[in-house]
């Protein structure tokens, strides 16, 4: 590390130990944005001295818990710079590599949006794209905009960069194309399937030529076996697969890994068709870095939950799970795995409209609620948008002596666990910063630790 770069990640590591010591989490994102402002070239060198080199992981959904099964995989083999904290803008992902004394190998949750500086600055060893689904559109424009941007940067990586993409999402197959190392995963398992796409899904035109792709398998939104019978695009060959998956309520879900070197049963112990999909978008990156099968399935096994997503943390006498909603395909999915491991009887349900959850809640009009409404008996709405919340449930039908509005998130926590029986769990659906909000609550409560906790400073 030359003088100029240490002498700044000096100083960027001072500025994140006064934030910590002051109960910010700024710290993890504090001295990335310092030394991006003294310095804009500084991650290229930071990324530089990583001897395994650097790994990027981004997705609309999914590319935090993608991430962290990652880690618990490749933990094992390499140590890690790894950004836990979520924080995947350019700040965070320099910060993370500033506190990347001793580490071997860069794993990054980078920002869909911000992807394409990402790759272009840090040069990585793999990519692995999860998926594109319709999200904040006030901050991203529609996904065909942000596949434009990672087509052209797909384009730009050195040949020997590995590219790992979801074969199931239309857009996110086509940019492997005419690329030679390429990982494409995927599920099969037409039992898990819906029936048909559901009303919100997204690609739902061939990229070729625009005509309505027949799905003959619909797993996630629009993630599935596609066709057009058009000009006959369809969904890639899958080099690596999840088969014969097998649910187990809100515990988890179980599947059969297929790679190219063989077969194994993997247990995951966070549930949902929509975790297969990140379970098995790490496990294809980690195979593509040359981890064993055997010791990816132990990996994923090895794995709990990311913060926030299917977390689960004791209070007395009872539970609470967390599950972040943020679009309409997300908070659909985790609709669909609630409703198949059994709703539980109180919700508290928190919708903000910060930055980082996305100005327009419209979206809100576009998730199917109402298996959630036919099987709760009480709902407390929170957070600042709580009035729309309150109003989309009333329209679907559900009994206003049923619905509190509450609007602070802390009360509306505490009304809810008021409401749920001892021994019972409290289900809890907030947006991104209602999440992080929820989740201080819960550590300043000794519930659970902070997110920041284990960055190095």
């Amino acid at each position: 590390m030359g003088a100029r770069l240490a002498l700044e990640s000096s100083a960027a590591r001072l500025v994140g130990r006064l934030s910590r010591a002051a109960g910010r989490g700024g710290g993890t994102t504090l001295p990335g944005k310092l030394v991006w402002k003294l310095d804009p070239g500084a991650l290229e060198l930071l990324a530089g001295r990583l001897p395994q080199g650097v790994v990027l992981v981004s997705a609309t959904n999914g590319k935090t818990t993608t991430t962290a099964i990652a880690s618990s995989i490749l933990g094992s083999a390499y140590r890690l710079a790894w950004n836990n904290s979520g924080a995947n803008l350019a700040s965070g992902v320099t910060s993370t590599l500033l506190a990347a004394d001793g580490a071997e190998l860069g794993l990054l949750e980078v920002d869909e949006f911000a992807l394409p500086e990402m790759m272009r600055r840090t040069r990585p060893r793999a990519v692995c794209l999860g998926n594109l689904f319709r999200d904040q559109l006030d901050r991203y424009g529609e996904l065909e905009h942000i596949a434009e941007r990672w087509r052209d940067a797909v384009a730009e990586l050195p040949p020997e960069t590995t590219l790992v993409a979801n074969a199931d999402d239309p857009l996110v197959a086509t940019l492997p194309e005419g690329r030679d190392r390429v990982v494409l995963f995927g599920v099969d398992d037409p039992r898990r399937a819906r029936p048909a796409l559901q009303h919100a899904s997204d690609s739902k035109y061939c990229v070729r030529c625009g005509h309505p792709y027949r799905y003959d398998a619909a797993y996630v939104a629009h993630l599935g076996a596609y066709r057009c019978e058009m000009c006959g695009h369809a969904r890639p060959a899958l080099d690596v697969a999840a088969r014969e998956i097998e649910p187990d309520g809100l515990d988890g879900v179980s599947f059969v890994l297929h790679a190219p070197s063989g077969s194994a049963r993997v247990r995951l112990a966070v549930p949902g068709l929509y975790n297969v999909y990140n379970a098995l978008a790490a496990a294809s990156l980690a195979l593509s870095l040359g981890i064993a099968l055997d010791d990816v399935a132990a990996g994923i096994g090895r794995f709990s939950a990311a913060f926030g997503r299917f977390e689960r943390f004791a209070v007395p006498d009872r539970s609470v799970l967390l599950v972040l909603i943020k679009n309409p395909a997300g908070a659909n999915e985790a609709i669909r795995t609630l409703e198949d491991g059994g709703v539980p009887p109180t919700l508290v349900v928190a919708l903000n409209d910060r930055i980082a959850d996305g100005r327009d809640v419209s979206w809100i009009w576009d998730v199917d609620f109402e298996p959630l409404l036919e099987r709760a008996d009480r709902i407390v709405v929170s957070g600042e948008r709580a009035a729309e919340l309150a109003l989309r449930f009333t329209y679907a039908g559900f009994p206003l002596e049923r619905l509190e509005l509450v609007a602070g998130l802390e009360d509306a926590l505490d009304r809810g666990l008021e409401l749920t029986p001892a021994g019972g769990e409290l289900a809890v659906l907030p947006t991104y910063t209602a999440m992080l909000e929820l989740r201080a609550i819960a550590t300043t409560r000794g519930l659970t630790r902070p997110y920041w906790e284990d960055d190095d400073a």
